[in-house]
């Protein structure tokens, strides 16, 4: 059945694009506005695995499965966790899994790839939402535009969810500093890593790194901090944050130190999340999805799988007679990720805690039980 609405979307990641694209499939007129003025203005983040039941039901249902499958790395779910002594106390291939992992720049160039030109607009800067009769108009620097419907997929400091609610994420006490590597030049972290991604956790200190396409390896030093703290390192020149960094993990093993002292220093990111069992009362002509609706810590390894979940769902209630399939979609949308959130937080909490590898390792054993 067409959708026969016109749909504004803010924010040009995984779930607003999937959503254009599900949407555009049913006959709808979809603008995308992304404050990016093109596709690689700045770095995307690291690997992501696609869930069987939400990101990879996405991925179907949008017709875009051969075009994932052809550019996952299946090969790349294996788990490793070390303590702060570099003793490997877990390896596993994760061959049997059914998580494959993409980079997000690969996810994102094939949702743009499958839409309408001209459906994103570049450089787009949303000052607010307004809702109107009828639907919702957007404020796009400096010039309005109505529709139908408006669908905030602008992640964590969402103008979209201001409409909706006076909620707004607060920090949970853990800041992640991102590294790069090559694995040619750094033969040994890709020995760290093996075949997926590696954890080595310590009195409330982790140190992460996930393979990624390309010969490329994502890192994360990550360690409790203030807030304060964590913006006055985003602040730091490298030099001083590597160097406050590797202070935070004196006493580490050399092996699991020499991924700060030799990785390229990417961004500090301070970790932020909605409170878990978030909801808001419905508001014809605006909702949510992704990050904006739901923002939690990345211990779940449910983000993107979520936002595209979100996006399968609300473009299946958008072709819904029902006038409350939209507020239906929300109730779904909050039930589904409170149950996400809850792990996240339990994870952060697992990895961050005066208790070292244990609870991690309990985790691991018991998954690979399963």
């Amino acid at each position: 059945m067409a959708i026969h609405r016109r749909v504004g979307i803010i924010g040009g990641g995984p779930g607003g694009l999937m959503l254009a694209r599900l949407l555009q499939s049913g006959g709808a007129e979809v603008t995308v506005f992304e404050r990016d003025a093109h596709a690689d203005e700045r770095p995307q983040g690291g690997s992501l695995d696609l869930h069987a039941e939400t990101g990879q039901r996405a991925m179907r249902l949008a017709g875009l499965e051969a075009a994932f499958v052809a550019a996952a790395r299946p090969e790349d779910q294996g788990d490793r966790l070390y303590d702060a002594a570099g003793t490997l106390l877990f390896d596993r291939d994760g061959g049997d899994d059914d998580r494959p992992e993409i980079d997000r720049s690969e996810l994102r160039r094939i949702l743009l790839g499958s839409l309408a030109p001209g459906t994103v607009r570049w450089g787009a800067k949303v000052e607010r939402v307004e809702p109107i009769a009828g639907g919702a108009r957007l404020i796009v620097d400096g010039a309005g535009h109505a529709f139908g419907l408006v669908v905030g997929a602008d992640g964590a400091w969402s103008r979209a969810r201001r409409v909706l609610t006076d909620v707004r994420p607060t920090y949970q006490g853990v800041t992640l500093v991102e590294l790069g590597f090559d694995v040619v030049r750094h033969p040994h972290v890709d020995a760290l890593v093996g075949g997926g991604k590696m954890f080595a956790v310590g009195d409330n200190r982790v140190i992460i790194a996930q393979r990624n396409a390309h010969g490329h390896i994502r890192g994360y030093a990550g360690y409790r901090m203030d807030e304060d703290d964590a913006h006055a390192w985003a602040a730091l020149p490298h030099d001083a944050l590597r160097g406050k960094t590797l202070d935070a993990f004196a006493g580490w093993a050399p092996e699991l130190a020499r991924l700060i002292v030799e990785g390229e220093l990417l961004a500090v990111r301070p970790l932020y999340a909605l409170p878990i069992g978030h909801r808001w009362t419905p508001l014809p002509g605006v909702t949510l999805i992704g990050d904006a609706a739901h923002l939690m810590s990345p211990f779940s390894g449910e983000g993107v799988n979520l936002a595209l979940a979100d996006a399968a769902d609300l473009a299946a209630a958008l072709t819904s007679a029902d006038p409350s399939a939209v507020a239906a979609f929300e109730a779904q949308v909050a039930a589904r990720a409170q149950e996400a959130a809850e792990g996240a937080a339990a994870g952060l909490e697992s990895a961050f805690s005066h208790a070292g590898p244990a609870s991690v390792l309990a985790h691991y054993q018991e998954r690979a039980s399963a």
